[in-house]
């Protein structure tokens, strides 16, 4: 079998708003065989450039367009691509976007395979440890503290055990954050789990303070309340509290995420499977995460895609207790698959068919693709 074909599609939805929703656009990737089965991947990041770093010519030798990079290459091979596609693109990658795209063309490998061997993703990561996923509801957080509350609330009520609430109003004030999170706490009471997601802090100062304040309300964890390049304030703010702080989403390689374990001494990593390298780094992520007793708590917010792969990947791993599910109603988050993936009672089945389980709904695609 050969890689004949890479198609990199942008869906955007009419309007975009400067929000913190990464569901209001993406880059969908098919890798393409001579046999005739079409592995499909996604990056969650800017899908424009994405299709740019797949689509381009070659410059030279260290810095080539990644569809040419894997033409002709059996899709079975894939530490060789991932390796291929890393070494010669060097110059421009290495880090950051490039990965994105190596990301969406390495799940859309482990697809095909499945695909050919008509088993799920999760048994080619070496088998899966439980059916289903503990899934916590992953929402933006509104701007008045009366409408969080009946945020929470809501997802509570449709079964979820957990709520991570994000971005919005949050980062800009210690007091407010707190009286929010110190309302949504009383309200659900303390048998569910709740996550607080700043997005992207940077203030040494109002992290310590803030994370204190949380520790009263039990959160589970205090996701990205500095920089992620400030590692050196990562190893202080977990050092001197008792919450659990998450970072990582932003980051791409186990060498990235070594330096957030082992320089940061971040509590909780969030690897993005559609950023992080695919399938083919995670696996290596998890395991360093598993040795340098880190948990280990992927970010998913994108379409079913994602979602999907994320699935596999969690189930095929021992400890990690969450699937993070975006329930923000956008129509690429919910509508991109033929049966859309849906959280029951607080928790979301592995899909068991081949390859990633999902078929595209290409009514969607084509409704939604502009490029």
């Amino acid at each position: 079998m050969k890689i004949v074909e890479v198609e990199a599609m942008v869906l955007r939805q009419p309007e975009v708003r400067l929000i913190g929703d990464g569901t209001q656009d993406c880059c969908i990737v098919k890798v393409k065989t001579d046999e005739g089965i079409v592995g499909i991947g996604e990056s969650q990041t800017s899908p424009f450039v994405i299709k740019a770093i797949i689509d381009a010519p070659d410059s030279h030798v260290r810095s080539r367009g990644l569809a040419r990079i894997i033409l002709g290459e059996d899709p079975f091979n894939v530490e060789r691509i991932w390796q291929k596609m890393y070494s010669e693109t060097s110059v421009y990658g290495r880090r950051g976007v490039v990965i994105h795209a190596m990301s969406a063309i390495d799940m859309a490998l482990y697809d095909i395979m499945g695909k050919a061997l008509g088993i799920p993703v999760y048994k080619l990561l070496g088998g899966k440890f439980r059916d289903k996923v503990k899934a916590y509801a992953s929402t933006l957080m509104p701007e008045a503290e009366e409408e969080a509350v009946k945020e929470v609330i809501r997802w509570v009520e449709k079964g979820f055990k957990a709520v991570k609430v994000g971005w919005g109003p949050l980062g800009h004030s210690v007091e407010q954050d707190y009286r929010f999170m110190k309302a949504c706490r009383k309200a659900v009471g303390d048998d569910v789990d709740l996550m607080v997601d700043i997005g992207y802090g940077g203030d040494r100062r109002k992290a310590f303070e803030l994370a204190r304040l949380l520790e009263e309300l039990n959160i589970y964890f205090l996701e990205e309340p500095l920089s992620p390049d400030d590692l050196d304030g990562f190893a202080e703010l977990s050092s001197r509290v008792d919450i659990r702080i998450a970072t990582g989403e932003k980051e791409t390689t186990y060498f990235g995420f070594r330096d957030l374990i082992e320089r940061g001494k971040v509590d909780v990593i969030q690897p993005d499977i559609s950023r992080v390298g695919g399938f083919t780094e995670a696996k290596k992520i998890a395991s360093l995460a598993s040795a340098k007793g880190a948990l280990c708590i992927p970010h998913c917010w994108s379409t079913d895609i994602l979602v999907a792969s994320t699935l596999h990947f969690i189930v095929s791993q021992p400890e990690i207790p969450y699937l993070e599910f975006c329930v923000w109603p956008t129509p690429l988050r919910r509508f991109v698959a033929k049966d859309p993936i849906e959280c029951v009672d607080g928790y979301v089945r592995v899909p068991e068919g081949p390859g990633l389980g999902i078929e595209l709904n290409e009514k969607i695609v084509e409704q939604f693709r502009v490029a």
